[in-house]
């Protein structure tokens, strides 16, 4: 039985995001298989998915440590019950193509990530991950045992995990999950010229960061902005050079309406 795992706490994300998850899931699956999401308020989620408590992460973070921490507790030798193999896909993600490979692809005791397109080929990204339920409690126990000294020399939780899971971190093929603004967008130049697209065999686009799917969608950076057109945009940076502000980094900003991703990232 094919089994994805989403986390959901604060107001960061909404139920909408959950249950647009599973819509994509559910279009790019074959076969029965059971949703699972770890949350602090059900309301409003979809009755296919199964919402359950969020795991107690059992320790403190230090408030200054970046990271989305809280998935560390995913580790632990109990989840409600859950066993076997388990997908796990951050909310941000938009599923383009039919996944059934993360389920099939390595050995079921491996733990396989995306790749961290950004910083290090080498190095994890928890944004969809794959592992066997309960085969690496010592993740847990590790962080409980030294929370402050692991969260502030790792910083960002899926930096432990390409350190601390033993043997390694395995890799899925590196067409299948791609990195939004890396992969999709372009050079800040091309930008101007084209909209994002979809790389060539991708299944999964991750969106770390800014902008969102929602807001790629629309065809802007982020919610509050208004939608530009290229020569608008250029415009706005102007603006931005005479008033002394960080123009350089506004100019790589601009995005074009992304109309793939509005296609798949509906419930």
């Amino acid at each position: 039985m094919k089994q994805i795992l989403c986390m959901k706490w604060g107001t960061a994300y909404s139920a909408k995001d959950v249950n647009i998850l599973y819509g994509m899931v559910s279009r790019n699956v074959s076969g029965e298989f059971r949703f699972y999401c770890f949350t602090d308020d059900e309301s409003g989620i979809r009755e296919e998915v199964t919402c359950l408590p969020l795991p107690e992460l059992g320790c403190e973070i230090p408030k200054d440590v970046p990271g989305k921490w809280p998935k560390s507790a995913l580790w632990g030798k109990e989840l409600f019950g859950l066993e076997g193999v388990a997908l796990f896909i951050d909310l941000d993600t938009v599923i383009v193509d039919n996944i059934d490979g993360y389920f099939e692809y390595g050995d079921p005791q491996d733990v396989i990530t995306a790749r961290n397109w950004l910083y290090f080929r080498k190095s994890a990204q928890t944004s969809v991950f794959r592992f066997p339920i309960g085969g690496h409690a010592y993740m847990l126990e590790n962080l409980r045992a030294d929370s402050v000294g692991i969260s502030r020399k790792y910083r960002f939780e899926q930096n432990y995990v390409t350190h601390g899971v033993k043997g390694g971190v395995k890799f899925w093929p590196e067409d299948w999950t791609k990195h939004f603004r890396v992969h999709c967008m372009g050079t800040a130049l091309t930008r101007y010229f084209r909209p994002p697209v979809v790389p060539r065999g991708a299944k999964m686009i991750t969106f770390p960061g800014i902008p969102k799917p929602e807001n790629a969608a629309q065809g802007k950076w982020k919610p509050h902005e208004p939608v530009r057109t290229p020569t608008e945009h250029l415009k706005w940076v102007g603006t931005q050079l005479l008033g002394g502000k960080k123009w350089r980094r506004h100019l790589s900003r601009y995005i074009q309406k992304a109309d793939w991703v509005g296609e798949h990232w509906r419930a």
